[in-house]
């Protein structure tokens, strides 16, 4: 398991670690204090991979189309 802040992990880093985490856990080789442990950091590395999905969302949603319907460019969204 990585020592890498979830906080700072990309998309795909905090996807793999959080399969790696649900594969322990499903093992059932991993002691209780252990399992909380994993179970703690896998709620964090799902808020975060929900956390860069909703900025994905966002990015693409403010792509904005010309009469044509090509990509023209973006549109300032609030809050990113």
């Amino acid at each position: 398991m990585s020592d890498k802040p979830v906080d700072e992990m990309s998309f795909e880093e905090a996807m793999r670690a959080l399969e790696a985490v649900v594969g322990q856990l499903e093992s059932g080789d991993v002691e209780l204090e252990a399992s909380i442990a994993l179970y703690e950091r896998g709620a964090a590395l799902k808020k975060r991979c929900e956390a860069k999905l909703k900025e994905a969302e966002e990015k693409v949603a403010a792509i904005t189309f010309d009469e044509q319907g090509e990509p023209k460019g973006t549109t300032p969204v609030e809050g990113v």
